[in-house]
């Protein structure tokens, strides 16, 4: 199962990007989704996760308001917009699957058994 996120890039403070991750094989449409990023020197931290279906979604708090995650299962897709960003907000972007929870998408990483390479967002002021 292989993770390919895009739509990472620089862009100033107030703007806005929308991040894609589509993932490879049939796991898709059963697994909860989440999106997770790292900044330099700092440890990997959640920001937001989507069941399978869609219906559930859950939020760090630094983001919420801010950030919305979807997902496109006749696409295979799932996507975080980003608005409002911050300079806080530069890291490494990561989504990741958890075929085992489905319903119930953590904020855990550990939680998460497939990851992608990630893509740098940089946020200028």
């Amino acid at each position: 199962v292989q993770l390919l996120e895009s739509g990472g890039g620089l862009v100033q403070a107030g703007g806005s990007l929308r991040l894609s991750c589509a993932p490879s094989g049939r796991i898709f449409t059963r697994s909860a989704m989440g999106w997770f990023r790292q900044a330099s020197g700092k440890e990997r931290e959640f920001v937001a996760a989507i069941s399978g279906g869609g219906g559930i979604t859950r939020y760090a708090d630094s983001v919420k308001g801010r950030f919305t995650i979807s997902r496109d299962n006749a696409k295979n897709t799932v996507y975080l917009q980003m608005n409002v960003l911050k300079p806080e907000d530069t890291a490494v972007y990561y989504c990741a699957a958890d075929p085992s929870r489905s319903y119930s998408p953590s904020s855990i990483d550990s939680a998460y058994d497939y990851w992608g390479q990630g893509t740098q967002v940089t946020v200028s002021s």
